[in-house]
């Protein structure tokens, strides 16, 4: 009966469960499309440029304090008590929204926000500490699919309450409050793992090299009871600490010190592959400039349509852009297409599309074509991230995958509050907000530029070496096959 009870806590199925309802209330904020008109508003009353200097900058700089030294402690403390935290994080942010006043105030529910992104790292590391290999793809499909569901519904549930109910923005965060809420209480539900990616995990070889260890050669854990162990299966062995080796459990900030040298180790050798180089330097680039147009387009959509006296369909927008993207992450898969040779020709191609979506919504004071701009540029970023992710992911073991996921988002996450520094805050050049979007235009070209050019040297030189291989391939007489040989060896050497 006890085996029982243990199996089934074990299982994956149940922490998936919970795990979706906490990501389905805590993206269920129906007032998020609907912020800018919230402070501008006579309740908040802040204005435009108050907003974009003073407040947006410093949910940039509190998420890039907290982003590595969270992601330590959530591996360390093993997922769950990070989760609560962020469920916290979420309510204070939405106590003081709907209750203080300010600039000041407002700063602070920056900062407290930027705490809720640091932490997402425990919800989407969280599965794949309780579920086993063979679960990875189920369980991580399920989770992700509900919150883009619960975006959506969202974005939906908010453009109609506002545009049919005529509910104020006040009553919207509060609703929002509501979901946090509960998903603040499922948050307590989740079991908490056994194991973590770098700090409680088994000390074999293979994890040791960052491998993923397969499912047929994991055994249960030395204190399991034995009648739990498979019919005829070997008793696992002791690895309970000798009094010979007991460094690790007796020194604990050595065993930081070595997971930090490991973590070092494993970078060196993610980047030490071109392939995923460039793959991940386009991530880098790319989340940044899309990180920071997707915090300031709704400033800008203000400035086009003031909110006191326009009609505010950014929930409508939010929801049609989030469909879309889910709809070209969904193309990827069914999409036949050498990424290794033309990978970088997409990456330039869509990153230009994406800097010309960016160029109209400078230019253009069409409110429809603003719109129209911003679902391009989402869809087309959601494409090459859904590839860039594929093909970083496949090439590496889960522990290298988040840490090369975690890196690259921290470097994004950089490059942003270089250009939130520059470009926004006030201590820079404080440019008005149609500037900044001819900022991120050019931006987004300058990383086109990069990988066109980078794809066309590229298949240059393919097409060359297949013309060298034709002509290996010709018969020819013994001079003329030691002249061809001094050719080949040229055009090599040149490229």
């Amino acid at each position: 009966m006890g085996c029982w009870t243990q199996e089934k806590s074990g299982t994956w199925i149940f922490p998936t469960v919970i795990l979706c309802i906490y990501g389905f209330f805590y993206m269920m904020k129906p007032s998020e499309p609907f912020l800018i008109p919230y402070l501008t508003a006579p309740d908040k009353n802040l204005t435009i440029d108050e907003v974009t200097n003073q407040i947006f900058p410093v949910w940039t700089y509190s998420y890039l304090a907290l982003l590595f030294p969270v992601f330590l402690i959530t591996d360390y403390a093993r997922y769950k008590p990070i989760i609560i935290l962020q469920g916290v994080s979420f309510i204070i942010t939405w106590l003081l929204l709907l209750f203080a006043h300010g600039v000041v105030a407002m700063q602070v529910v920056e900062f407290f926000y930027g705490m809720v992104t640091a932490t997402e790292v425990a919800y989407y590391a969280y599965i794949y500490s309780v579920v086993s290999t063979e679960h990875y793809q189920k369980a991580t499909s399920y989770c992700r699919s509900i919150t883009l569901a619960a975006a959506t519904v969202a974005a939906v549930l908010g453009q109609l309450l506002v545009s049919l109910a005529h509910v104020s923005y006040f009553h919207l965060n509060a609703i929002t409050l509501a979901s946090l809420s509960l998903a603040f209480a499922c948050s307590f539900f989740l079991p908490t793992p056994q194991k973590s990616m770098f700090f409680h995990k088994d000390a074999s070889p293979e994890h040791l090299h960052g491998t993923v260890k397969s499912p047929e050669s994991s055994t249960s854990g030395p204190n399991e009871p034995s009648g739990c162990q498979g019919d005829g299966a070997p008793a696992p062995p002791d690895t309970r600490p000798t009094p010979e080796q007991p460094a690790d459990q007796a020194q604990p900030q050595n065993q930081a010190l070595r997971v930090l040298v490991q973590l070092c180790w494993d970078l060196r050798d993610c980047y030490g592959s071109r392939k995923l180089l460039y793959w991940s330097l386009w991530w880098a680039l790319a989340t940044a400039g899309f990180n920071q147009v997707v915090n300031y387009i709704q400033v800008l959509w203000d400035f086009r349509a003031p909110s006191h006296s326009s009609a505010v369909y950014n929930g409508a927008v939010e929801a049609i852009a989030t469909l879309l993207s889910s709809v070209a992450s969904l193309t990827v898969g069914y999409v036949k297409v050498n990424w290794d040779l033309f990978g970088e020709l997409a990456l330039g191609v869509f990153s230009a599309m994406d800097a010309g979506c960016l160029f109209l919504m400078h230019f253009t004071a069409n409110i429809w074509a603003g719109y129209a701009s911003y679902l391009v540029f989402k869809a087309c970023y959601m494409l090459l991230i859904t590839i860039a992710t594929f093909q970083i992911a496949v090439n590496l073991s889960m522990e290298r995958y988040a840490l090369m996921f975690g890196f690259n988002n921290f470097l994004a996450l950089v490059i942003q509050t270089i250009l939130t520094v520059v470009v926004v805050d006030l201590k820079g050049l404080g440019l008005d907000i149609v500037i900044q979007f001819l900022i991120y235009g050019s931006y987004f070209a300058v990383i086109a530029g990069i990988f066109l050019l980078r794809s066309i040297c590229m298949l240059v030189a393919i097409k060359c070496k297949r013309k060298i291989l034709r002509f290996c391939e010709e018969p020819l007489s013994l001079a003329e096959h030691k002249s061809k040989q001094h050719i080949i060896a040229v055009y090599t050497t040149r490229l």
